[in-house]
């Protein structure tokens, strides 16, 4: 996941004849011609793959390919209007003589091409402009540099392109299918059961539920909310919890008929292992096999040392950071790239740990499709222990500057584009400096690591607790030293500078672990220790006091003050019951402003983990009801009726933004796989996909299942830890419902 600002492109302006007329802006039809906002929505061939360097978009181009477009670098969805007159211009440049074809043609087959220039290149870069009239009026044209055919690789460069002419494209328009907005996989019986619908009227509306023969199940009238704020949608809510279990149901109102969903739960159990199958597929370091995922999804294995990749078994830091070179192969990249991070390591991998310790009987050997099944452990803890030991890589040997701490991330030195699969990736990989941060993540997790390994391999336990011991003595004598919100090239800069709630989650992991008297005072003397931490926008890889609190208010331990520490979770459980009762979708979110964040799925699911663990503790009914209705919102009950989770609903996101999973870029390559959460509505809309389709959106409407919004739909292993935790726990409840 990552973060950077978008500029727009300027229009090239068009002298009228006529002094006294106003001077017009022809339309631009490119996005992203500066690659000011990284690579997309541009798309290359896997032989050429391309990067953002000091401000160009450039390719190392391979040798002795037959024909131009062998290799290719382009961008699809360009408008264009028979008889409008269009202006193609660009900057650019080639390592040594080589000849490119600029071309502006169909998209698909035949190709036909409306502007096929042959344009001779050299190391100084030169501006191209073109100019042609279309014979074509279509949405599915597209800009392509045609780079092979030439005898010798050379690298290829382009900047500022452009394509200005026609009319301005026509304002997209979410397709959000029928007004009535249901949770489209099912409802648990014994749990409420509410859709949500879209319309003008102001007094309720008559509804009926139908089994898939057409008869009534059940009937009645809706209740109307007003306007929902973070939609601008006229809502009302449709409450059929008396309905019976099937198969298939509709439910219809206002003339308009939801998607067919069910009334049962065998769904959720799918659900909890399709999501954390998805960190086998997100892992580095080991083939993704055949046997396990299928043939769609089978790769070789990633920064191994295998060219083209330059590896992780031996990286060396940052020029001027350390002398030395440490093995972090291992690991899950962090999500749509190829970066590995300490800090959103250790809320993904804790997440899972937690899950497994609320409920180990729940997690068996053999559950998942992975390895080390029939290993005698159960698979959950297999998958963590994958992450759990790249996080181990990342700590600073003994005898070295700052030995203890954790390095806070590995990744590329540039940007690499979509799609390049991970055993493909050609660029230098590198350890970035140290960071409290990062070295407080180690010290939570190996200590969790450390009490839930005792069981099964003792060794490793131990080698966690030595870590967790290390990484939290070496943050004690470094307690400010901050990763660089500049640090952002290649990879996300993950930036923090505000330590106290890891300094609180590392002391009650290590207290949690050790019942040490050093880490119990870190705990009771810390500010946060009696801070509202379940903020109204949620927990995250940046605020990560509420790991610490959960965890000392469920895992058995002699702190003094525990009674209050549990109350502390039932008061943060209540103000997100109240907020999902307020809501016109029962969103248990309700960010500052009303301004949903990046990733505001995994907001809204870590919200939902508060309230599961406030049913834990009192058995509240109204709890378990209040989680079972976010999920609702993520499997498509929400404004936009879209499931958010791949393989789940009638309308699912599957555009998510990844270099591996790019169906809709390459067709030779897989949609994210069964399981995968879309980062989800996110209003700063900061990718240059969204600000283009998605400008003046409501907070709740900003969103698109496109893959160059990675803004919007990407995915993360810390959105997807946290959905596979309420994931385990709606499986337990509907599991529970049929006994």
């Amino acid at each position: 996941m990552w973060r950077k600002t978008f500029i727009g492109l300027l229009g090239m302006s068009l002298a009228l004849t006529t002094p006294a007329a106003a001077t017009a802006e022809p339309a631009e039809q490119v996005t992203n011609g500066g690659f000011d906002a990284g690579t997309a929505p541009w798309w290359w061939t896997s032989n050429a793959p391309g990067a953002v360097v000091d401000g160009r978009l450039c390719a190392t181009v391979p040798g002795g390919t037959v024909n131009p477009w062998d290799a290719i670098i382009g961008q699809n969805e360009i408008d264009l209007e028979a008889g409008q007159s269009y202006k193609f211009a660009f900057t650019a440049s080639a390592s040594t003589s080589a000849t490119v074809r600029a071309n502006v043609q169909l998209a698909d087959p035949p190709y036909t091409a409306e502007l096929s220039q042959q344009v001779p290149l050299t190391s100084s870069a030169t501006r191209q402009e073109y100019e042609f009239t279309s014979t074509v009026t279509t949405a599915k044209a597209q800009v392509a540099f045609q780079i092979g055919g030439n005898a010798d690789s050379f690298d290829f460069c382009v900047d500022d392109v452009s394509l200005a002419g026609g009319s301005e494209p026509p304002p997209y328009i979410p397709d959000t299918g029928p007004r009535v907005r249901v949770n489209q996989t099912g409802y648990l019986p014994s749990s409420a059961k509410h859709a949500t619908l879209v319309t003008t009227a102001t007094e309720p509306v008559a509804w009926r539920l139908s089994r898939p023969d057409g008869t009534v199940a059940a009937s009645g009238n809706s209740k109307p909310r007003g306007i929902d704020p973070t939609s601008r949608q006229n809502t009302h809510t449709i409450d059929f919890s008396r309905a019976a279990p099937g198969k298939g149901y509709t439910l219809s109102a206002d003339g308009e008929t939801s998607v067919p969903f069910d009334i049962g739960g065998e769904f959720y159990q799918r659900l909890k292992t399709d999501s954390l199958a998805f960190f086998y597929h997100q892992r580095s370091g080991t083939p993704i096999e055949e046997s396990l995922v299928g043939a769609r999804y089978a790769r070789p294995a990633g920064h191994l040392d295998v060219p083209p990749n330059q590896g992780d078994t031996n990286v060396a830091c940052q020029p001027g950071v350390c002398d030395y070179r440490l093995d972090v192969r291992g690991g899950w990249y962090d999500a749509g790239d190829h970066g590995k991070y300490v800090v959103n390591g250790g809320i993904s991998v804790a997440q899972l740990m937690s899950e497994f310790e609320r409920s180990p009987r729940a997690f068996g050997d053999g559950n998942l499709r992975i390895p080390e099944r029939a290993n005698g452990v159960p698979d959950i803890l297999d998958e963590a222990r994958w992450e759990l030991e790249f996080l181990l890589r990342m700590q600073v040997p003994a005898g070295k500057p700052y030995a203890g701490m954790a390095h806070h991330k590995i990744h590329d030195n540039e940007w690499t584009g979509l799609p390049l699969p991970p055993h493909l990736d050609p660029k230098l990989r590198e350890l970035h400096p140290v960071s409290t941060a990062a070295t407080l993540n180690l010290a939570a997790t190996a200590a969790q690591c450390a009490r839930l390994f005792s069981r099964y391999d003792r060794k490793f336990a131990a080698r966690c607790l030595t870590a967790a011991r290390q990484a939290w003595a070496a943050a004690k004598a470094n307690p400010a030293i901050y990763a660089s919100p500049s640090d952002a090239t290649g990879g996300g800069a993950y930036d923090d500078t505000n330590v106290n709630d890891e300094f609180y989650w590392a002391a009650a992991e290590l207290y949690l672990t050790t019942k040490g008297v050093e880490y119990r005072d870190a705990v009771l003397s810390s500010p946060v220790h009696t801070a509202d931490v379940f903020t109204a926008d949620g927990f995250s890889w940046q605020s990560v006091a509420a790991l610490g609190r959960l965890d000392l208010a469920t895992v058995p331990n002699g702190l003094p003050d525990r009674a209050r520490v549990r109350q502390s979770v039932i008061a943060g459980a209540d103000k997100y019951l109240a907020t999902a009762r307020s809501q016109a979708y029962g969103l248990a979110y309700a960010p500052p402003e009303g301004k949903y964040v990046w990733g505001s799925n995994s907001q809204v699911l870590n919200n939902l983990v508060v309230l599961a663990t406030a049913y834990d503790l009192t058995r509240r009914t109204a709890y378990r009801d209040a989680v079972f209705t976010g999920l609702d919102y993520i499997l498509g009950r929400n404004p936009l009726n879209i499931s958010y989770i791949t393989g789940y609903g009638e309308r699912d996101a599957h555009n998510q933004h990844h270099r591996f999973w790019a169906h809709q870029m390459d067709a030779a390559l897989p949609n994210p796989p069964a399981g995968s959460l879309a980062g989800g509505p996110n209003s700063y809309i900061q990718d240059p996909v969204a600000q283009d389709k998605l400008k003046g959106c409501a907070d709740a409407m900003c969103y698109i299942d496109d893959i160059g919004s990675w803004a919007t739909n990407e995915v993360t292993i810390n959105w997807n830890s946290a959905l596979a935790w309420v994931a385990a726990f709606a499986a337990e409840q509907a599991e529970r419902r049929h006994e």
